[in-house]
């Protein structure tokens, strides 16, 4: 059975993927099964008054800074050092620390609470600045990954995706809930309960939609849902299957796989589910489409050539701008077509040796690498910044999430406890 089969399939018998669970807990836990080999050395210390807080602040940023495969954290030792304090940057350089971070964490009178912090390059005998956040206690973890954002960027050039969120499904005694939560996991949020099966979560560009396809009218249709109102939408109840939901870059329109005329289409809605328009135009199965980062083009999945591979199209459709164009030739079967927000890279799952894994191709180039060892992969999603890509995959029979850089040196597993986990997708940098 080739891979496009098997999507659609997968769309019908989603709930045959997740055995039988015994009560799961919604926060994930995280296994870091490698790291990279580029560490810079880093001494976090323990932030002064942080452990009368409802989370401790410097512990969160040392997991974030050790998830990413960049930092190893040096022991900074007990005692707290506050931001005013002075500190001797030859003497923690002595200690190996190529950078110091000293903070604080204060009550205030209205309940809300303060984070302070700088940061030190030592090896430079800098003072790197640092920052004031406040805000309620729900949200001093999200304090802690803007801070671990800011080192990360401050330290490396690039910018961090720590206080992204990502959302995923899992299934419960038959039950299937659409989760958010902080890109570590913790965090969750119940976004929707059903009975019946939720699939192609998809965050809006501005992270504060989330489209997904929902069984609950015992067929699949296409919801958009306010992730502060809780409303949602229709935004696609054609005849036949509504999948795949994709945002444009800015937000206004979703592509779409519809079988409104029979064999399965791309089409392209606004985001409020009207305006619909064929895009592709073909006698085989079109599907998974997913926008360019430029907003330009469309990428999806089709078996016009006899096998699933990816094709790419213009955004105004086969009809006005000629035939797809073919973008994947190594490997028989290539699906689940993901690009890169810088549109450098494209991610997708191939075929080898009757095993699914998670490959990239550079697209200036055509050169293609493969991500991972696991055999059952799908679902690929990259992060903001596009440095890691977070995917379903299964591990000892169970459903997991999993995360790789994508120089393939840094891997993560992501479960719950006694139970299964898929359809992740990652979100945006946070406003």
């Amino acid at each position: 059975m080739n891979l496009i089969i098997q999507f659609i399939l997968r769309t019908v018998t989603i709930g045959c993927l997740f055995a039988a669970t015994t009560a799961a807990h919604a926060q994930l836990n995280i296994d870091i099964a490698g790291v990279g080999s580029n560490f810079l050395p880093i001494a976090i210390a323990n932030f002064r008054d942080e452990g009368a807080a409802p989370q401790q602040v410097s512990e969160i940023i040392r997991a974030d800074l050790a998830r990413s495969g960049r930092f190893t954290n040096l022991n900074a030792g007990l005692t707290p050092i506050s931001e005013t304090n002075a500190v001797d940057l030859n003497s923690w350089r002595a200690k190996g620390a190529d950078a110091l971070v000293t903070g604080s964490v204060t009550h205030l009178a209205n309940g809300q609470y303060e984070v302070r912090f700088r940061l030190y390059d030592t090896v430079k005998q800098q003072d790197l600045s640092g920052l004031s956040l406040v805000s309620p206690a729900s949200e001093l973890r999200l304090s802690a990954h803007k801070i671990a954002d800011y080192i990360y960027q401050k330290l490396l050039g690039e910018r961090g995706i720590f206080a992204t969120r990502i959302s995923y499904v899992t299934r419960t005694s038959g039950r299937y809930q659409l989760q958010r939560a902080d890109s570590d996991g913790q965090n969750a949020r119940t976004v929707l309960t059903s009975s019946e099966p939720i699939i192609s979560p998809a965050w809006s560009p501005n992270g504060t939609k989330v489209a997904y396809v929902s069984f609950e009218r015992k067929k699949p249709v296409i919801y958009v849902q306010d992730l502060v109102s809780e409303q949602r939408i229709v935004a696609s109840n054609q005849k036949g299957n509504n999948s795949a939901p994709a945002w444009s870059p800015d937000g206004n329109q979703l592509a779409v796989a519809l079988s409104l005329t029979g064999n399965t289409q791309i089409y392209l809605i606004n985001a409020n589910g009207s305006g619909l328009r064929r895009l592709s135009n073909s006698h085989s199965i079109d599907t998974e489409p997913r926008f360019s980062p430029d907003g330009q083009y469309i990428y999806f999945t089709s078996d016009r050539g006899g096998a699933p591979q990816i094709y790419r199209m213009s955004i105004h459709g086969e009809a006005n701008t000629g035939a797809a164009q073919r973008m994947t030739f190594k490997g028989s079967e290539n699906t689940s077509p993901r690009l890169s927000p810088d549109g450098k890279l494209l991610a997708y799952i191939s075929r080898v040796n009757g095993a699914l894994k998670l490959y990239i191709q550079e697209l200036s180039t055509g050169e293609t690498i493969a991500l991972t060892d696991t055999h059952y992969d799908e679902s690929p999603s990259f992060s903001a910044n596009s440095k890691y890509i977070l995917y379903a995959t299964r591990v000892e029979q169970r459903g997991v999430l999993a995360a790789v850089s994508t120089d393939g040196r840094t891997r993560q597993i992501l479960s719950i406890k006694d139970g299964d986990i898929r359809e992740p997708s990652w979100g945006p940098f946070t406003q």
